[in-house]
């Protein structure tokens, strides 16, 4: 037996550009919904949107500090972080930087 199965001439092969045309990519993507098949896009993202807040300060602080500044968030109807930023603001303010 001289043959060889499953032998593929590979001389024979030659490759072919693939056409990316506007026109040729509508063409596909109107035969692929006629089809069934789903759009290439990716799918908007779902749920809760990232906060721009990502930085976490974990600040070790006097005794009684945390409880202050817990009460006077509540109090104004804000997180903690609001008051930390308005008091490093207020620093930088009085020290110029």
């Amino acid at each position: 037996m001289t043959d060889k199965p499953f032998n593929i001439d590979l001389g024979r092969l030659k490759t072919r550009e693939k056409d990316r045309s506007a026109q040729a990519v509508e063409k596909t993507d109107r035969a692929g919904e006629e089809l069934g098949f789903v759009a290439r896009e990716p799918q908007k993202k779902r749920g809760r949107k990232p906060s721009p807040r990502t930085g976490q300060v974990h600040a070790k602080v006097m005794p009684g500090i945390p409880e202050q500044i817990a009460n006077e968030a509540r109090r104004r109807g804000v997180q903690q972080g609001v008051i930390i930023e308005e008091a490093w603001a207020l620093y930088k303010n009085k020290s110029g930087i």
